[in-house]
């Protein structure tokens, strides 16, 4: 009994070292990705409301392609890190093609629909015409950003489940401050630049990611096992391919299917006026901040899951999942706390209207708990799911409540009942805490934890 008690001792002062490890650099990442999201809100609140509430809305479809992306580099990350586990580095070159391919066609998609028809697109958020104005030109510039992202998150994915997040760390970090730096240069016409306004935060943007891409070049060409080498997209497995299919889509679909219905959140708000827009943004802002520890813990603890399950050490993984959710509730109630610490400096800088600093009030107290459920929900679907190869139920509980509950009832509390704005708001709001029900069920059954590495995968071919 000794013995078992010192064994779990030692089990947990690995995963929490491991995770300290994994996390600092997630974490220091996430801080800065949030940062160049405020650095936009806070430079364009000196161009005016209407800049905020536009690239607000235009860039829900920024937000879209983050979730597919995310989606992509979440299910290749069940992959590589289980193989990484397993020590297998061409069954991950494959994952990585396979995932490439799929990048490539979705960016050159959206690409080439933000450059012929973004008045369309922006007419989907809003019928104010100073808005849609504002928006498609930013929009314009935002193809270059969508075609260099896709390609670079892939492989900062694979980076972080091989182990290496100081590098995928650096690259980001290099990207978000030239971000804030653009930013500032184009939005404000300094150095002799021309005043861009809200079109400066769309070139920033699209400059600071092109770099980033060729970061990722150099580094791949000094990295021994993980390349970004479109060759990988040339593998061809069936077996990987039916995993990654899978795996990798439910995935993908979840976080698709999640962004989207975020998204009609900010067409309901939208359709309900500029000043809850642009409150929303700032609130937007704020809650990212909050979440930043809660979906760290999430990254983090699916790669050190995965390793563990691509190992075959079930049993521990499981005691791991265990240790993760409750650095998880620690870390959302910490976010709620500093979600109320800051609301009142948020308030006095904020330099909006009347009507929009009565919502941001009260928008940002609801956010400071509304940050639990998204902290949980996270690390369960995203992280403790997704490194067993559970990609498929997230996938489904979130269409099920996004879809059927909560953004039907926003549609019906704004337009057809005609509720104030904060209540259609505090309706959406509960759209986490309707998921932790099953969510909470799934994670106890234990069915998400599977070993899904193949032995002998190319031999097979």
């Amino acid at each position: 009994m000794i013995q078992r008690v010192e064994g779990h001792d030692q089990e947990s002062s690995r995963f929490y070292r491991q995770i300290a490890r994994l996390v600092i650099p997630i974490v220091i990442q996430n801080l800065l990705s949030t940062a160049v999201n405020s650095a936009d809100v806070v430079m364009l609140n000196y161009v005016g409301q209407s800049s905020i509430a536009a690239v607000s809305l235009a860039g829900q479809y920024s937000s879209i392609l983050f979730m597919i992306y995310y989606g992509l580099g979440t299910g290749v990350t069940i992959l590589c890190a289980q193989y990484y586990g397993k020590g297998d580095y061409r069954a991950i070159q494959a994952a990585e093609g396979i995932a490439l391919r799929f990048s490539i066609v979705i960016s050159a998609a959206v690409a080439v629909m933000v450059l012929l028809c973004p008045n369309l697109m922006m007419k989907l958020f809003t019928d104010d015409p100073e808005l849609i104005r504002i928006g498609v030109s930013y929009l314009r510039c935002m193809s270059v950003c969508y075609l260099c992202w896709g390609l670079s998150e892939v492989y900062l994915s694979v980076l972080r489940s091989t182990g290496q997040v100081a590098v995928s760390t650096v690259l980001n970090v290099m990207a978000f401050s030239l971000n804030i730096v653009l930013n500032a240069v184009f939005i404000f016409g300094l150095f002799g630049a021309p005043r861009l306004g809200a079109m400066g935060v769309a070139i920033a943007t699209s400059l600071s990611r092109f770099i980033q891409l060729l970061g990722c070049i150099a580094v791949s060409h000094r990295n021994l096992h993980v390349k970004l080498d479109l060759r990988y997209m040339l593998i061809r497995n069936r077996l990987l391919l039916s995993d990654f299919v899978k795996l990798a889509l439910p995935a993908l679909g979840n976080d698709a299917v999640w962004g989207m219905a975020y998204s009609m959140y900010s067409v309901i708000l939208g359709h309900m006026g500029s000043d809850a827009v642009a409150a929303n943004s700032f609130v937007t802002v704020v809650r990212n901040f909050g979440t930043i520890l809660c979906f760290g813990f999430a990254s983090a603890g699916g790669i050190l899951l995965g390793n563990v399950i691509g190992e075959n050490r079930l049993e521990e993984a499981g005691r791991d999942a265990k240790r993760l959710l409750k650095l998880t509730v620690i870390s959302g109630a910490v976010g709620g706390l500093l979600v109320l610490g800051v609301t009142p400096f948020v308030m006095r800088y904020a330099d909006l209207t009347a009507r929009a600093m009565s919502y941001l009030k009260v928008m940002l107290l609801i956010n400071s708990y509304y940050v639990m459920g998204a902290a949980v929900n996270t690390t369960l679907i995203c992280g403790v799911f997704r490194s067993g190869g559970d990609s498929r139920y997230g996938f489904l509980c979130d269409s099920i409540v996004m879809w059927c509950y909560a953004v039907p009832l926003g549609f019906i509390a704004a337009f057809l009942l005609k509720l104030p704005v904060l209540w259609v708001y505090f309706l959406l709001c509960t759209d986490e805490f309707a998921k932790w029900p099953g969510v909470i069920s799934h994670y106890r059954s234990g069915k998400w934890l599977k070993n899904i590495t193949r032995d002998n995968l190319f031999e097979a071919e």
